[in-house]
């Protein structure tokens, strides 16, 4: 199954229309914590479905325009498996 991740670039590029240059910008534009976009941004998290409509509000693109679709090896290339961003890791005991 194929999964999706933000688009950074994109982000940067609608986000700079607007004059927010920095993610304490967008951060500030959204509503949406400095981390999660960070993480966001850098591929380590998928975002959730609320997080890519408030920056789809906040710049005036499409959700279509946010988000890119990872290769499905992704995870077995080593990488971490991103969580969504609205979703904390729970500890077990």
């Amino acid at each position: 199954m194929p999964t999706y991740r933000l688009s950074g670039e994109r982000l940067a590029k609608a986000a700079a229309v607007k004059g927010d240059l920095s993610g304490y910008a967008i951060a500030k534009r959204t509503g949406l914590n400095q981390t999660t976009l960070s993480r966001l941004r850098r591929g380590m998290a998928r975002p959730a479905t609320k997080t890519l409509l408030a920056l789809s509000a906040a710049y005036n693109i499409s959700v279509d325009e946010l988000i890119e679709q990872q290769p499905e090896n992704s995870e077995a290339a080593g990488g971490p498996a991103p969580t969504a961003s609205s979703e904390r890791p729970t500890q077990t005991a």
